[in-house]
């Protein structure tokens, strides 16, 4: 792994996202021309950083509306700016609301990549009494002019954070994200494909997440397979456990992996992580094909899932990966 360096040039990628949004009569709305405001406020605080250049994506978006196919926009974007313009480090302003589940997912798109990326925005937008968009903006390119490890990162309010291991965990206040505390597993050995490396080409796949409740119809299930999904994040409870005294639903698992479709469970919980072997009817889970995600979150199984699936890999090896850490979402640690 390379060693952390001090930034000369970072690209910063603008998605939209509360950061930079106006008012209108129907709500804030994204907006346009952040690359001036950035300006305007270094320059009036004097903050010393490396140089930094301005992409604006295009659609600016409200994260809500954050699609798998924006994250390959990104990543192209990102892949660019190192690969032919010579930037060796990358801000990526997004949006609160599925900021980890971005993050997460390009970590996976972006293996390999020798410079840091991190992503960040605010709770509130820059220019509003109280807001945290330039305490995030300023403390994310010290941090990068300081140097930071390669790979990809999530930054806010002061922290520095694996985006595998972390989550929104408020909806209102300037802490809105945190570490999980996770379970920890061994770092498995195993060779990775080399369609993996962040410049090899990757495809859309088709991944959903669906959380257990009493009361869970296996039909969902089924409707799932038939919708043409690739991926299943299983959210189950505590340890890894779901309806296992159900015929239905163990049925309806063993279909969904005849079809082909991957399932991973992980955990509700905010801590601990899937160890199926605890309860019987995890164990059960287990027998009808579903895949242990360990401490994963639902945002890295999901970009996980995403990467995996979309370079093409047997769903074999799909399930086989799971259980090897790419990007510390299983240990923890890069």
């Amino acid at each position: 792994m390379p060693l952390a360096q001090p930034a000369r040039h970072i690209r910063v990628l603008y998605t939209g996202g509360t950061i930079g949004m106006a008012a209108s009569a129907s709500g804030l709305v994204p907006a346009g021309g952040f690359e001036q405001r950035m300006q305007s406020r270094l320059a009036e605080t004097g903050l010393h950083t490396a140089a930094w250049s301005f992409e604006e994506m295009q659609p600016l978006i409200d994260s809500a509306n954050m699609e798998p196919a924006y994250w390959q926009q990104l990543r192209t974007a990102i892949v660019r700016a190192v690969d032919v313009e010579g930037c060796d480090a990358v801000m990526v302003l997004h949006g609160t609301d599925t900021l980890a589940y971005s993050a997460a997912a390009l970590s996976f798109q972006l293996i390999g990549l020798p410079v840091p990326v991190v992503f960040t925005g605010s709770m509130l937008p820059a220019g509003v009494p109280d807001s945290d968009a330039w305490e995030n903006v300023e403390g994310t390119l010290a941090a990068l002019s300081q140097g930071v490890l390669a790979g990809v990162w999530l930054y806010f309010h002061g922290q520095l954070m694996l985006p595998t291991r972390c989550a929104k965990v408020r909806s209102s206040g300037r802490g809105a994200f945190a570490p999980l505390m996770r379970d920890q597993a061994p770092v498995a050995i195993a060779p990775l494909p080399s369609q993996l490396h962040y410049q090899q080409p990757k495809v859309l796949a088709k991944v959903a997440a669906l959380p257990l409740v009493p009361g869970f119809d296996p039909a969902w299930l089924v409707a799932l397979a038939q919708s043409g999904v690739q991926g299943l994040v299983l959210e189950c409870y505590g340890s890894g456990t779901g309806p296992g005294d159900n015929p239905a639903f163990l049925a309806a698992l063993r279909q969904v992996r005849a079809e082909g479709v991957v399932v991973v469970a992980v955990t509700q919980c905010q801590q601990g992580g899937v160890v199926f072997d605890v309860y019987e009817a995890g164990s059960r889970l287990r027998d009808a094909g579903v895949v242990a995600g360990g401490g994963m979150t639902r945002e890295a199984a999901l970009g996980k899932l995403h990467g995996l699936l979309g370079i093409g890999l047997e769903t074999d090896d799909v399930a086989r990966l799971l259980g090897v850490d790419l990007c510390g979402e299983l240990s923890g640690t890069r």
